[in-house]
């Protein structure tokens, strides 16, 4: 028996782990795949929303918890187990309209720094890109970390703590007892629980499909191309048409992503390849000279207005979301985890809870 089994070994369930360990609880993991080979390793690692002014300010506010917790926390796991999670603050340009129509007042709201700068600034910025934009909107703060890093930075962390984590270990039921979940069957027996956490991103639904409120969360493929270059060429994020250009600190350069609904086909596709590289090579020539290392696609867990579900199961007193955070599951992690362990162990919510509840009503897109 765990005091807490949490079914989902991505960067939520880890993050959730992480939390309720260091509180003290006791922690199963269960994981069907190995940990965080979904979306948690397949997305950029940009610790923001791409257009944060579009989503609610229920996204907001999780993303400014958590912004203001990665340095720290990044440190941390470095420390703890030897794995650089490769925070950087990158700085992100935007290179729309749109970004200097809405997005300084929208950083004014929220205290974060942004500013207008013409092409001759954008230039020095980024000396290679190539925009006939004649403003942009220059958020210097914007950082990001190297998500497939921070994975393995957790995993090793909550092992160290002694959460039992058991990858390629598929559950295949919640078991309950009337009102309460006991906890979950797997082919290779019953893990028992007094708690239950639901972390399986794009899966959820289908997971809780025989309970009768499931969250409404779906898969949406992206699919990201990265290429080989050096430091330096590429110097901050660039955002452009929903489109985004991340420099990693040892040069390569990731370029993304799609948007389709293909169920769970998490398959790549010779046109996405083609069209991602010609809008990169448009924004970036000089990508043309470097090769393409790597094609990928992943499985976002897509949710009405982007709103993550996180708390409470109303079927269930000790069933508990953490799920549905579409495109921002890293910026959103920390602040979720911490929200989600609050709720579970009776503390006092750091954030009203009520926006992202299974049962609060959700706008139908950003």
């Amino acid at each position: 028996m765990t005091d807490v089994l949490i079914i989902g070994g991505g960067v939520i369930g880890m993050l959730t782990a992480l939390e309720l360990r260091q509180a003290g609880a006791s922690v199963t993991l269960v994981e069907k795949d190995d940990t965080a080979r979904q979306s948690s390793w397949a997305g950029g690692g940009i610790l923001s929303p791409l257009y944060p002014w579009r989503y609610d300010d229920a996204i907001t506010r999780l993303a400014r918890y958590s912004q203001e917790t990665y340095p720290a926390l990044t440190a941390f796991l470095h420390d703890e187990t030897g794995i650089d999670p490769e925070y950087e603050k990158s700085g992100l340009l935007i290179l729309e309209r749109e970004a200097l129509e809405l997005g300084v007042d929208w950083a004014k709201r929220w205290d974060m720094p942004a500013e207008e700068v013409d092409g001759a600034a954008v230039t020095v910025l980024e000396p290679e890109l190539v925009t006939a934009a004649p403003q942009a909107l220059w958020m210097p703060e914007i950082a990001q970390v190297r998500n497939p890093r921070l994975a393995r930075a957790l995993r090793r962390q909550i092992e160290r703590l002694g959460v039992k984590v058991r990858t390629h270990t598929p559950v295949t039921g919640i078991r309950f007892d009337g009102a309460r979940a006991l906890g979950a069957n797997t082919p290779s027996g019953t893990v028992d629980a007094d708690h239950v956490v639901v972390c399986t991103g794009a899966w959820t639904a289908d997971l809780l499909r025989e309970l009768d409120h499931k969250p409404d969360i779906e898969p949406v493929r992206g699919q990201m191309i990265l290429f080989h270059a050096s430091a330096g060429i590429i110097r901050h994020i660039s955002l452009s048409q929903g489109h985004y250009a991340i420099p990693r600190r040892d040069g390569r350069v990731l370029f993304g992503s799609t948007l389709e609904h293909t169920g769970f086909d998490a398959g790549t596709t010779a046109e996405a390849r083609e069209e991602l590289y010609r809008l990169a090579t448009a924004l970036f020539p000089v990508l043309k000279r470097v090769p393409i290392e790597r094609h990928w696609a992943g499985l976002r867990p897509g949710s009405p207005g982007g709103i993550p579900y996180i708390g409470r199961h109303p079927q269930a007193e000790n069933l508990y979301i953490n799920a549905g955070h579409f495109r921002n599951g890293v910026v959103l992690g920390p602040a979720s985890a911490r929200l989600l362990a609050d709720i579970l162990l009776d503390r006092e919510p750091w954030l009203d809870p009520a926006p992202y509840a299974l049962t609060t009503p959700r706008p139908d897109e950003l």
